[in-house]
């Protein structure tokens, strides 16, 4: 299930992404939020994001912010 408002979102939340290359696997990649690419409020297949280390993808699931705004550590689950 990805995260289809825009509101729902801010930078330095920590949230795992869906990248296009992983589409099909589902492969979720984590990482902080720098930069919201959505302009719209609403979009059917999630909001579009950039993290900090620069990688792009729709946001599928919301980790949680980190602590002082520092980026936290950035893991990609399933390997």
């Amino acid at each position: 299930m990805t995260i289809q408002q825009r509101s729902s979102l801010r930078a330095g939340l920590q949230v795992d992404i869906i990248q296009k290359q992983d589409q099909r696997t589902g492969k979720l990649t984590r990482g902080t939020v720098k930069e919201i690419l959505t302009h719209s409020d609403f979009h059917p297949h999630g909001i579009k994001v950039k993290l900090h280390d620069g990688r792009v993808g729709r946001v599928a699931k919301i980790i949680g912010s980190c602590a002082n705004g520092e980026i936290g550590p950035q893991t990609n689950e399933g390997d």
